[in-house]
């Protein structure tokens, strides 16, 4: 029951009691204290029944508002204890599933480009995608693409990622021919300009990026898709409700021991301080901001980044969720 309804069965209650107090009163057949304090008992009794009605409407709603669900690793996990674990909680998942499926992240083995997704994940429903062009020595953005047609929407969501990789590496290379006085600042708009430029040309054409996928189908149906040769894990999410309120980080294809950072092989050696000591190199990560994720999502369509201001944190991409930006060791509700 709303407090309005609440405040109105109330007030039918106690208005005909007052009434007849008031007119006794106006007969002089009662003490003007039993007025006051029937009035004072009336007041407390309707404020108490509006707050406790407000506080119990409150407390109705969705009681999963600021919760977020994570599956999959973060950086220093173990690879091999996390497949092993995501095994183990497949073949325990209960055949008699809520209708519709359980909500599950399918890491893949290798990159796939997106005509082989479906003999992959075969006639599972399919949420969305993860993607990174796989550079050797360099850093690149984990994307997230949605997918409920896969592969139409998958290749509609590369084209998209590629003009946008274009546009930024002209804004990279614009700023590196402005910035004509720190040879270190033009060295690193220049190196994001070359990575930027060959991740557009792999999007454009159809890369083996795809490593990961989340999908929604029966235990049984699961239990088919991780026995296929490509697929590395399947990690069953049967906590998962609503996807706008998790994060999936699955493991990258040549992380095998321990989940960390790789290394950006062209980024400039830091100067020495003047202590004598060297300072550990800036690692620019390509990502966007996903609270506490160990490596954030880019979902597309996306709009073009802001430019960076200081060559030790080039500019992040503009993002979903989803939603802290770590390093880029694994794949953000709620990826490099």
């Amino acid at each position: 029951m709303r407090a309005g309804d609440l405040l109105r069965q109330l007030d039918q209650r106690l208005l005909p009691p007052l009434t007849r107090a008031v007119a006794r009163l106006a007969d002089g057949s009662t003490r003007p204290r039993l007025l006051s304090s029937t009035a004072l008992l009336s007041v407390a009794a309707v404020l108490l029944t509006a707050v406790w009605a407000t506080s119990r409407d409150r407390s109705v709603g969705d009681p999963t508002v600021g919760e977020v669900t994570r599956v999959g690793v973060v950086d220093g996990d173990s690879v091999p204890g996390y497949l092993r674990a995501a095994a183990a909680d497949l073949a325990a998942l209960p055949s008699a599933e809520p209708r519709g499926g359980t909500y599950a992240l399918v890491s893949l083995d290798t990159y796939l480009p997106p005509q082989r997704l479906t003999a992959v994940l075969g006639d599972v429903s399919v949420s969305e995608v993860f993607g990174r062009v796989p550079l050797p020595g360099r850093q690149t953005e984990i994307v997230r693409i949605p997918a409920l047609r896969v592969p139409d929407d998958v290749t509609a969501g590369m084209a998209e990622l590629a003009a946008r990789k274009d546009r930024e590496a002209a804004d990279y290379r614009a700023r590196a021919a402005e910035s004509v006085g720190d040879s270190d600042l033009r060295q690193v708009y220049a190196s994001n300009a070359e990575v930027a430029a060959a991740e557009a040309d792999a999007y454009r054409s159809g890369c083996a990026c795809l490593y990961a996928a989340v999908v929604r189908a029966e235990p049984t149906a699961l239990r088919v898709v991780a026995e296929r040769g490509e697929v590395r894990a399947v990690d069953p999410a049967p906590e998962v409700r609503r996807l706008d309120r998790t994060v999936f980080t699955p493991p990258l294809p040549e992380q095998r021991d321990v989940v960390r950072p790789p290394a950006d092989t062209a980024l400039p050696e830091p100067a020495p301080s003047r202590s004598g000591g060297t300072p550990s190199a800036p690692v620019p990560v390509r990502t966007t901001d996903v609270p506490s994720a160990p490596a954030p999502a880019t979902t597309v369509p996306t709009t073009a980044p802001e430019p960076p201001s200081s060559p030790s944190a080039p500019p992040p991409s503009p993002a979903v969720t989803s939603e802290n930006a770590p390093a880029e060791g694994s794949a953000e509700s709620t990826t490099s």
